[in-house]
């Protein structure tokens, strides 16, 4: 076989190769990044707090696609003055103490971070206007206690209807919660989430953007209405928001993280294991539960019915994380 040009033809030569830089094991070490956290996200920019001011910052390249969530703590470099225009770039992000998760439905396997580092997740629901939705309020929980955060209820509306029917269905959780209505006192509100970072989360309509308006009247966060025809409201926040909570009175500020309205939690990353060590006077019952058990209602040989048949075990709490247990799995409400 011949080649095909001559010597003489210019294709003949090897062609010069592209130029680029020799690879190095040297990092660099950012030793003049500052601290900052996320505030919020929005089409690939991210707000940041540092120093007490608001900064726009984009995401390094090496962090890799959607790393950084609001409430994350980062290490930033580049212009932090918070002018105009100006533009710095996280470039580490501190390792996270919870992580709140969701999947968009219970057979997909990818999960994603909505916020990272609060301490307790605030299941915000009507009593009325639009109807309680109890299995999404349990799929909340199940999420909190596989964050390792602790939950709230916090019920809004009740001058439309009374929370004790509602409220008899959670009391065997042991789940704290707190009662508002429109114009009323937030006194306790404020108690239980002072000091701490709280993640706001809830159907659309349910009051929460009214809620946090009252919480931090200079929010400004949009507020919708109730469709009396389906009875579901309109997403109004269109992207989690970390926000500061004043001082009022004696009660000292703390954080909190409005999320959009959710209409699909999806659960397919928690495990029963890692729900029952949620609740340690059941985990301890399940001791000698034979391998495999899911602690579910079907399963033959559970620990928690021998405890419950034996007077060791409250009936209605089993059958409460036996509720959450099988609400992971169910996605209509």
């Amino acid at each position: 076989m011949t080649n095909r040009y001559g010597v003489e033809d210019h294709e003949h030569y090897e062609r010069p190769r592209r130029r680029t830089r020799p690879r190095t094991k040297d990092r660099p070490t950012y030793d003049d990044a500052v601290e900052g956290v996320v505030v919020t996200v929005d089409r690939g920019r991210y707000t940041l707090l540092v120093e007490g001011r608001k900064v726009t910052a984009m995401q390094a390249r090496a962090l890799g696609r959607k790393s950084v969530v609001v409430g994350d703590r980062v290490r930033v470099v580049g212009d932090v003055s918070g002018e105009d225009g100006a533009l710095s770039r996280i470039v580490e992000v501190n390792e996270r103490t919870t992580t709140l998760r969701r999947t968009a439905d219970d057979d997909d396997a990818v999960e994603r971070v909505i916020v990272s580092n609060a301490e307790q997740l605030v299941i915000v629901t009507a009593l009325a206007d639009p109807e309680p939705q109890p299995r999404m309020m349990d799929r909340a929980l199940v999420a909190a206690y596989d964050a390792g955060m602790t939950p709230l209820l916090c019920l809004t509306k009740a001058d439309l209807k009374p929370p004790d029917e509602l409220l008899q269905t959670y009391r065997s959780l042991g789940v704290p919660w707190v009662v508002t209505e429109r114009g009323g006192d937030l006194t306790e509100v404020r108690e239980r989430l002072a000091g701490r970072t709280s993640v706001l989360v809830g159907s659309s309509g349910v009051g929460k953007s009214t809620l946090v308006n009252a919480l931090v009247p200079d929010a400004l966060r949009e507020v919708g209405v109730v469709n009396a025809v389906t009875g579901r409201g309109r997403h109004t926040s269109t992207s989690a928001y970390l926000l500061p909570l004043p001082d009022h009175d004696d009660v000292t500020g703390g954080w909190i993280i409005d999320t959009p309205g959710i209409r699909s939690f999806g659960l397919a990353h928690v495990r029963p294991e890692d729900l029952i060590g949620a609740f340690p006077d059941l985990d301890e019952m399940t001791e000698d539960c034979p391998r495999g058990c899911t602690h579910g209602e079907d399963e033959p040989e559970c620990g928690l019915d021998v405890a419950v048949e034996a007077g060791q075990a409250d009936p209605d709490r089993v059958a409460s994380f036996r509720r959450l247990l099988a609400a992971r799995s169910v996605t209509d409400w």
